[in-house]
């Protein structure tokens, strides 16, 4: 029997009946019924084109199932720090910064969409029931932008959400909103009209909700994006705040808002630019932590890791008002990028990690000693391109980086790293 139960009251996320995060002693009264999360995309994923490409990042081999069990077994680190949801796809998402997604196999509903294939649906049972018994929502996201485009028609795309929805309604899952597709206005989708156009994805999101037994469902639009007939037809309104500014950010909360009042507003990607905490935290609204490196990258290390993840987990831990110990000061940043393992073709992504990021005017990066790159906008990115992604940096062993970030009171602070 399930032991997680989702409910929504208007605008507030209810989980067997209690307000979400209320039965923490002493949190915040203004985050009952939020559902904070992240993006973990890529906890069924596969690759039935070239799977050894994926044994990297200190893994011999590619497994696909160990990659669903790491999550698994990182949940519950997760969820002490508040983390109540977290978006999986059956399409998984983009390696962005490594591997051409083009070329990469991960399309489960075939190309009629009548059948989910069976190891990923076992993947997805074993994932769904992990998060159950954990106290957990799952984001159930079926189609992705360059993965769909191996469904060959329309109809195919409505068979695969009949086929996805009717997995989840015979499993009989409390714990699950349905996200029909991630970002349905990319130009990935473009092949297909019924996803692209907002009629076509209102239509798609009652065929879900119909098949799916009464599921709560909604749809992401890019960042920034929103689109007045999804919004209304969604049970959960779905943003992404990936490259916008935290007004902007707040311009689209407000937007969508008074489109559809009363329903909750769940940002379930955004970037590792945990400012927008701030954002989420005074419009009453849930947000989600995306980190492409350390969390969309196959194989993915699902815990906590230093830098980034650590960051965002004790800022959504102060958000909602669950009492951690904080990092001394200097313990508060953290030069990104070099942990030995996280490289791909001799290629790095360095990047300055804050706990608080709004405290940095800006940061100069080094390498070798001569300056290289200057970052005025949060994740303070070398070859900064969007708050969600950059360019990465060709770099050879035994090289001396370093950051020294100026912050708005006038104080200076340095990190350093070696290859």
């Amino acid at each position: 029997m399930p032991e997680t139960k989702l409910t929504i009251d208007g605008t507030k996320f209810l989980v067997n009946g209690e307000l979400t995060y209320s039965e923490i002693p002493n949190s915040k009264p203004a985050a009952h019924g939020l559902l904070m999360n992240a993006r973990f995309i890529q906890g069924i994923f596969d690759d039935n084109r070239n799977p050894e490409r994926f044994a990297r990042y200190g893994h011999k081999k590619w497994d696909a199932e160990a990659n669903t069990d790491r999550l698994i077994a990182a949940l519950p680190e997760w969820y002490s720090y508040g983390l109540r949801a977290f978006t999986v796809g059956i399409q998984g998402g983009g390696p962005c910064f490594t591997i051409d997604n083009n070329t990469i196999g991960n399309n489960p509903f075939g190309t009629d969409g009548r059948h989910l294939d069976p190891a990923y649906a076992a993947r997805l049972d074993r994932l769904i029931r992990a998060a159950d018994k954990l106290g957990m929502i799952v984001i159930v996201s079926y189609f992705y932008g360059t993965q769909t485009v191996e469904i060959a028609d329309g109809r195919g795309i409505r068979n695969a959400v009949t086929t996805a929805s009717r997995f989840l309604r015979e499993n009989g899952y409390t714990n699950v909103i349905i996200e029909v597709a991630n970002e349905q206005d990319v130009r990935a989708f473009g092949t297909h009209e019924i996803i692209m156009t907002a009629d076509g994805m209102a239509w798609l999101i009652d065929l879900a909700r119909e098949e799916s037994g009464g599921m709560p469902v909604g749809c992401s639009g890019k960042g920034g994006s929103r689109k007045r007939e999804i919004v209304e037809a969604s049970d959960v309104v779905f943003i992404h705040g990936n490259g916008l500014s935290r007004q902007h950010y707040y311009k689209m909360i407000r937007d969508v808002t008074e489109w559809a009042p009363g329903r909750p507003v769940v940002c379930n990607e955004d970037s590792q630019a945990i400012g927008q905490l701030k954002v989420a935290e005074l419009t009453g609204t849930s947000w989600g932590y995306y980190n492409n490196m350390t969390k969309q990258e196959p194989p993915t290390d699902w815990s906590v890791l230093p830098g980034e993840d650590r960051f965002f987990a004790l800022r959504m831990a102060k958000t909602i008002g669950i009492e951690v110990d904080l990092p001394p000061f200097e313990e508060q940043y953290y030069l990104q990028g070099f942990e030995p393992e996280m490289t791909y073709d001799g290629m790095r992504w360095p990047r300055l990690a804050s706990l608080y990021p709004e405290n940095i005017d800006y940061v100069e990066f080094f390498r070798n000693g001569t300056p290289y790159y200057l970052s005025f906008d949060e994740p303070f990115t070398v070859h900064f391109n969007s708050s969600w992604k950059q360019r990465g940096v060709r770099v050879e062993p035994g090289e001396s980086w370093s950051a020294t970030i100026h912050l708005r009171d006038g104080r200076t602070l340095e990190k350093s790293a070696t290859t």
